[in-house]
């Protein structure tokens, strides 16, 4: 009869466990120094091996040679519990045995000593379906048990098991195996069993797996069955109802060329070949992950699980998005797939959503549209760190979109109130005032009313931190990390800042306002001051009347 191949090549022995460093290592070491515990709970996600495992330990502990860190393999008591036979080593399904007078049961069978091996091993599947009554009876048998019992609780939740249960035993958690260790394990069964397999093809059955070496080992067996003894990636991706990176760039390229049309033809296609449109939008949501992580952490990120000609390729398609833009399709996809979950329209909520991801794509920041507003081109939001910037893309008019800038403004009126020959606007020194370098530095990164807010409030340098008070209208502007951020580009030391909003007081009396030399001084450097430059650019028909220091007025 036909074995599976997840049967077939079940480990027999810690040294063909993969993955579970952690778990085989204090195990071997617990035999190899006599301290084997009396009660296990192994728990993680499925297909990681908690109950090969299980089945491991118990071989090693009832051996004819044992106990010993390797069984022997040939002798019956192995053989017996490889082929699940064994009269001392009792596998119980807590799935359909949860209930008080199963565990009486086990309870009653404890105190028998072992037929014929060492130790009697009680191995309890999906334990946490154990009903609260049940492990209460189970409870002092657990704590206590004969010296020839042992019990394993194998369980995906172990959130589940009552603390009075995990508190008598030892807690061993599974991870989820690596990726590249899943592929490497499917070559050598490849190779075991005659099949030629392409790379991708490997790659595309260990993601369906999900970091489950059973799950993995399950979609190689119908790959198998389906194409035969040679395994090819467009087959393999048609039989899992997978996506090749192919369809999921179409939607990316849509986005850079800003092309709604494309999108809906792309569901359109979907919709005629039979797609499941949520596995789709699944499909679609972990390809942004990808980007995003390709993005931050670069090609060479172990984080992306997949070849590494797939990484070099998501590498190159993440340079053309930003990492705001790219967290923001990745949420808006996520979105959709809780929509179409409850949706009596998939296919509309999925046109719906792919055009949101267009309009996404052509959002730009408030300093962004206020600087258009200003007379000056923002800056396009696709250009990624580190990459060339892409051309001018054509933005509808919205809301959200800033006011075309192709129209050069009229030429600024000569204003009425006398000014000297204004000079080029000169750096602020290197050593003035904190607030005024702040300020200008903030002006810099485009955070203008952040900046002026700092110029109208009072700003304390401490040792260790700096203390601002403001005036509470600016509660809404000020941000704490916006101003360590700036702080941190002046190259001052790390300090906390520490934000305090009042209503500032005016003086009862008030210093005269200066006049003569001081006036002039004051009109000559609010002239000089390139925001204001740039406010009678935008605004040709102001007129400056005067000019105060807002310091003479504190």
């Amino acid at each position: 009869m036909y074995q599976v191949i997840a049967r077939k090549y079940r480990p027999q022995s810690f040294s063909e466990l993969i993955n579970q460093v952690h778990v085989k290592t204090t195990l071997e070491n617990a035999i190899a120094q006599n301290r084997i515990a009396h009660g296990y709970i192994f728990s993680g996600q499925r297909g990681t091996g908690k109950t090969t495992v299980a089945r491991i330990l118990a071989r090693c502990l009832n051996c004819v040679d044992g106990p010993a860190m390797q069984p022997c393999g040939v002798c019956s008591s192995c053989l017996e519990i490889a082929g699940n036979g064994s009269p001392d080593v009792i596998e119980i399904d807590a799935a359909s045995n949860r209930g008080i007078n199963e565990m009486r049961e086990l309870r009653e069978n404890v105190r028998y000593r072992p037929v014929r091996d060492r130790y009697k091993v009680f191995i309890v599947d999906e334990a946490h379906q154990i009903t609260s009554e049940a492990f209460n009876a189970l409870l002092k048998t657990l704590e206590e048990p004969p010296e020839w019992v042992i019990f394993v609780l194998c369980t995906t939740e172990a959130h589940k098991i009552p603390a009075t249960i995990a508190s008598r035993c030892q807690h061993f958690s599974f991870r989820s195996v690596d990726f590249e260790e899943i592929v490497g394990r499917m070559e050598w069964i490849c190779k075991q069993e005659g099949i030629e397999a392409e790379p991708e093809a490997l790659s595309v059955l260990a993601l369906a797996g999900e970091g489950s070496v059973r799950d993995s080992l399950s979609a190689l067996d119908q790959a198998i069955a389906c194409c035969g003894n040679t395994l090819k990636t467009a087959e393999i991706r048609a039989l899992l109802g997978s996506f090749s990176l192919d369809v999921l760039e179409r939607i990316t390229q849509a986005l850079v060329d800003s092309a709604p049309a494309r999108m809906l033809e792309v569901v359109d296609e979907l919709v005629r070949n039979g797609h499941h449109l949520q596995h789709f939008v699944r499909e679609l949501a972990r390809y942004f992950r990808n980007l995003l992580v390709a993005k931050i952490a670069g090609a060479g990120s172990r984080l992306v699980a997949a070849t590494a000609q797939e990484r070099e390729r998501l590498s190159v398609i993440a340079e053309q998005f930003s990492e705001q833009d790219l967290t923001r399709y990745l949420q808006i996809t996520l979105d959709i797939f809780r929509d179409l979950q409850f949706s009596l329209q998939p296919r509309l909520h999925l046109e719906l959503g792919l055009i949101r991801l267009i309009e996404a794509g052509r959002l730009v920041s408030i300093e962004e549209a206020l600087a258009g507003a200003a007379g000056s081109a923002p800056a396009s939001p696709k250009t990624g760190s580190g990459s060339a910037p892409a051309p001018p893309k054509t933005r509808s008019a919205g809301p959200y979109a800033a006011p075309p800038a192709h129209a050069a403004p009229p030429a600024p009126q000569a204003s009425p109130a006398p000014a000297p020959e204004s000079a080029p606007p000169q750096p602020a020194p290197a050593g003035g005032d904190l607030r005024d370098r702040l300020a200008s530095k903030l002006v810099e990164q485009n955070l203008k009313f952040t900046a002026d807010a700092i110029s109208q409030s009072e700003v304390v340098e401490g040792e260790s931190d700096i203390r601002i008070t403001a005036p509470d209208e600016f509660g809404m502007v000020l941000k704490e990390r916006e101003i360590e951020a700036a702080l941190k580009a002046l190259g001052e030391r790390p300090r906390k800042v520490r934000i305090t909003f009042a209503r500032m007081q005016v003086q009862a009396a008030p210093k005269p306002r200066a006049t003569g030399a001081a006036e002039e001084e004051a009109m000559r450097r609010a002239l000089e001051h390139p925001e204001v430059q740039r406010f009678r650019e935008a605004f040709p028909d102001s007129t400056v009347r005067i000019a105060r220091n807002l310091r003479d007025q504190q």
